[in-house]
């Protein structure tokens, strides 16, 4: 029986917990968006996505995730997010695009939310 992370007390409700748990659970999954730091994981991705989640041993509900570009379900899944920023350059998605995405706002809607709403 597992019992609760003592690091994860008092952390507030709607935080994404990664902890080894998490990690050890996700480790393909990470390691999938990790790896697209490497130009030929990009190029089997771009050329053949299917084959490229299969081949890197992603589960059915995984690779759902990855077809819906379900930014914010991929990290409720468990995947670290300084990872997903690696997959998030290979579809040519910014930052603050994901940012939006998760916040369930247009990028303009999350732009005029920001200090300097205009940068980009």
């Amino acid at each position: 029986m597992f019992t609760q992370n003592p690091q994860t007390v008092g952390v507030p409700e709607g935080t994404y917990v990664f902890d080894l748990r998490t990690c050890n659970r996700t480790l393909a999954f990470n390691r999938f968006f990790w790896n697209m730091i490497r130009p030929e994981y990009r190029q089997a991705f771009w050329e053949d996505e299917e084959a490229a989640m299969t081949a890197a041993g992603l589960k059915n509900d995984e690779k759902a995730l990855v077809r819906a570009r379900d930014w914010l379900g991929i990290v409720q899944y468990g995947v670290n997010f300084f990872v997903l920023e690696k997959w998030a350059r290979v579809v040519k998605t910014t930052n603050l695009e994901v940012y939006a995405i998760m916040r369930g706002e247009t990028f303009e809607e999350f732009m005029q939310t920001r200090a300097v709403p205009h940068a980009r």
